[in-house]
C-alpha cells in the first residue's frame, strides 16, 4: 500500500496573500497526508480557517493549538480515515498534532511537529520525548524540526549566519548541534530523505520567501523520520512556482510503501 506524505512550514499562517498560493500548490500535489506547521490564526473563530483550507483540499484536518500562537496540523485525504488523534502542547515549544489512519498494514501514526527554534538542548529533549510517546511500528514524525543532521558538515554554512542565529544550532562546546536528529535515530527512526532522497535536500531558505535566519548556502531543517517498517520509495524537496515565495521553507514530499509492514 503506497501513501504520499507532504510536510510544509507555511510561515505564520500564509499571511499577506500567500495562503491562496499554498493551497493551490497543495491542490496540484494531492498527497494523501499533509503535515503543516506555523498555522497562525488557524484556530481562531472555532477553527474557521483550518476548515476552509481542509475543504478546499478535500481533506479532514486535525489541528493542535500552540502556546506561542503557531499551531500545527495533519490533514487526511479520504478514503483514508482517522481512527485516533491526539495533540501535545505543554511539553513542546510549539505543538504536535498526531493522527492514526487505518491502512491495510495496520494503523499508521503521523505526527506533525515544530521543535524549539532557539534552544538546542530543549530541542533534543522534545525530540526524545516525542520518540518515546509515538513509537509504534508504523509511525512517521515529521515537520520543521529546526535541527541539523549528524551526517553533514555544517561549519561552513553556520559560519555565514549572524551570531544571534548561529547560536540556535551550536552545542555548549561551540560545535554544530545534531542531538535532536540523533535522539530520533537512537529511538529507531530513519531519516526518510537520507534513505531515498533526491537532490541536496535543503529546505530553507526559499528564493523570495525571506529567511534571514538561515544560511545563504541553504540548510535542511524539515524532516520526515519514519520507523523502519515504513519503507521509503522516494523523497524530494518541492521547488519552483509558488514554493519560491509562499513561505521561507520549501515543502518536502515522500512516497511511502506499507506493503512490507
Amino acid at each position: 500500500m503506497a501513501i504520499s506524505l507532504l510536510t510544509w512550514n507555511i510561515r505564520t499562517g500564509g499571511g499577506g496573500g500567500r495562503l491562496a498560493a499554498i493551497v493551490a500548490l497543495l491542490q496540484r500535489e494531492r498527497p494523501d497526508l499533509i503535515a503543516l506547521q506555523e498555522l497562525r490564526d488557524f484556530q481562531r473563530h472555532d477553527g474557521h480557517r483550518m476548515r476552509d483550507v481542509a475543504d478546499a483540499l478535500g481533506m479532514v484536518a486535525h489541528l493542535a493549538p500552540s502556546a506561542f500562537g503557531q499551531p500545527v496540523a495533519v490533514l487526511v485525504r479520504p478514503p483514508l480515515t482517522i481512527v485516533g488523534r491526539s495533540a501535545v502542547r505543554w511539553r513542546l515549544h510549539h505543538a504536535a498534532a498526531a493522527v492514526q489512519v487505518a491502512t491495510e498494514a495496520g494503523p499508521l501514526t503521523v505526527v506533525s511537529t515544530h521543535l524549539n527554534p532557539f534552544r538546542p538542548y530543549r530541542r533534543m529533549r522534545e525530540a526524545r520525548w516525542l520518540a518515546h510517546r509515538y513509537r509504534g511500528p508504523l509511525t512517521v514524525i515529521t515537520g520543521d524540526l529546526n535541527a541539523l543532521d549528524p551526517h553533514t558538515a555544517h561549519a561552513e554554512r553556520l559560519a555565514q549566519l549572524p551570531p544571534l542565529f548561529r547560536r540556535r544550532h551550536l552545542g555548549s562546546d561551540g560545535s554544530p548541534d545534531t542531538r535532536a536528529i540523533e535522539a530520533l535515530s537512537a529511538a529507531g527512526f530513519v531519516d526518510v530523505w537520507r534513505a531515498a532522497g533526491e537532490g541536496d535536500g535543503l529546505t530553507v531558505p526559499t528564493t523570495r520567501g525571506g529567511g534571514r535566519e538561515f544560511s545563504n548556502c541553504g540548510m535542511r531543517l524539515d524532516y520526515l523520520m519514519a520507523r523502519p517498517a515504513v519503507r521509503v520509495i522516494r523523497a524530494r524537496v518541492i521547488r519552483g512556482d509558488e514554493t519560491e515565495w509562499a513561505s521561507d521553507h520549501y515543502p518536502v514530499r515522500a512516497e511511502l510503501d506499507l506493503t512490507a509492514a
